[in-house]
């Protein structure tokens, strides 16, 4: 049975620990180290005895760096325990499958002049950086929605963990890389229910094209031009010509395609819906149909030129995708909760072990339990509030045990500055079959 009772007291406290400032982490979290980057391979996790500590109230220790707390620092300790764990790089875990898979299909179908592969994998970068990678360096809006302090978590106000794998994009193009992907863990601050966390693992991938390199194929291409002082329109930016977009369009689109057909078989239907990210124009979302149902899978599109000549890359033009690699492995193998890619169980675990990563998978369910709601209000705390602080507070005290989070009901106090709030919570998780018994006061 699970027993949580809020008060106004205990949520100040929440507001406090999530700053640091009275709270040290706990030294049992243990953090592995970051290993060095490898071209044409996929890097392993290499065990660390670094920990994550608050030796004193205003600094924390992760990964062997010390970062002085502010007034933005709001990452618990909860987060940090995931920092390190790697679960992409976890031999025959489901995520670990999913980027085997994609990064042995770009191995086999993109080949440089050599007969080695086209694309460099990163999957040990550092998930530590700072809001210059993370926002700056992607065009990114200083009064953008996706910096906010409620939807991220911060260190201190000049670093965080990343909210995606698109923050290592300008430094790998700035090191002469001109194809890659990069894959890691990314952190946002978000609801709770079956297919979202707060942490899940991206992959990044790029591709730059010289004019040569993009137009040698193209009969009488030779007069054929990469650049043009013209205007932005819905698409194409204003110094690309639209002879250079449509082919980097046209190939971002195949080699999406291709690679999709592959994970889900032949005979996939896709198709594409214009959006829009900062960092990339014209861009889509692709969607696939599968088993009757049209998803979303990724999001991608042309490189803003900006980004791109920053980087040190002025004379050329490419293409850029994100995907998550729980959304393809919760669709491939049947889960179905965000959570369980977490899970310790062995009975979850070992479904996943084969003598192939291509062999088929469908996930079979654990627990047998129902699920317990409980219904909670309190009164807000006078000072700023924002619902992912009650999220992150759920998840500190309840744990993956929390299935659930619904917000009921808002109530304003007609003769007092007061608000209250009604969540309703449900738990078990599906696969644990544990109880928790928890109390707050």
């Amino acid at each position: 049975m699970l027993i949580i009772k809020f008060t106004m007291a205990m949520l100040w406290k929440f507001m406090r620990v999530a700053k640091y400032s009275k709270t040290a982490l706990s030294s049992k979290v243990k953090i592995r180290g970051v290993p060095t980057h490898s071209r044409h391979s996929s890097s392993k996790s290499v065990p660390s005895d670094f920990g994550a500590s608050a030796p004193c109230s205003n600094t924390l220790e992760l990964l062997g760096k010390s970062y002085p707390q502010d007034d933005y620092s709001n990452v618990t300790e909860k987060i940090l325990s995931k920092v390190g764990k790697n679960l992409h790089n976890r031999k025959h875990h489901p995520l670990w499958l999913i980027k085997e898979q994609v990064k042995e299909h770009f191995y086999k179908h993109y080949l440089g002049r050599r007969g080695t592969p086209l694309f460099s994998v990163y999957d040990g970068l550092s998930p530590v950086v700072t809001v210059q990678q993370n926002f700056d360096s992607l065009l990114i809006p200083q009064n953008h929605a996706s910096r906010r302090k409620e939807d991220n978590y911060y260190l201190n106000r000049d670093h965080m963990l990343r909210a995606h794998t698109s923050a290592h994009q300008w430094d790998l193009i700035h090191s002469g890389l001109d194809a890659f992907l990069a894959v890691g863990d990314v952190y946002r601050r978000d609801t709770i229910d079956s297919t979202h966390y707060p942490v899940f693992h991206q992959m990044e991938g790029v591709r730059l094209f010289s004019c040569h390199e993009l137009f040698s194929s193209i009969k009488d291409g030779e007069g054929l031009q990469l650049f043009e002082q013209g205007h932005r329109t819905a698409h194409k930016q204003e110094c690309h010509t639209m002879e250079a977009v449509r082919l980097v369009e046209f190939n971002l689109k195949q080699v999406l395609t291709k690679l999709m057909t592959h994970i889900f078989g032949d005979g996939l239907q896709v198709r594409w819906v214009d959006c829009y990210f900062p960092f990339t124009h014209p861009s889509f979302e692709m969607e696939i149909n599968f088993q009757g149902e049209w998803m979303e899978v990724l999001g991608c599109g042309v490189m803003e030129q900006q980004l791109v000549n920053s980087a040190g890359a002025q004379d050329k033009i490419g293409w850029a995708f994100g995907l998550g690699l729980e959304r393809l492995a919760m669709i491939l193998y049947d889960i179905p909760d965000i959570r369980l890619f977490w899970s310790e169980d062995e009975r979850f675990l070992k479904q996943f072990i084969g003598p192939h990563i291509w062999q088929k998978v469908k996930f079979q369910p654990l627990s047998r339990y129902p699920p317990l709601i409980n219904d909670i209000s309190f009164w807000l705390p006078s000072e700023t509030y924002s619902q992912n602080d009650f999220y992150d507070l759920v998840r500190t005290i309840g744990g993956d045990l929390i299935e659930k989070v619904v917000l009921l009901d808002e109530f304003a106090h007609p003769n007092a500055s007061l608000c209250s709030l009604r969540f309703i919570t449900c738990k078990p998780q599906a696969g644990a079959e544990e109880t928790c018994d928890t109390e707050i006061s």
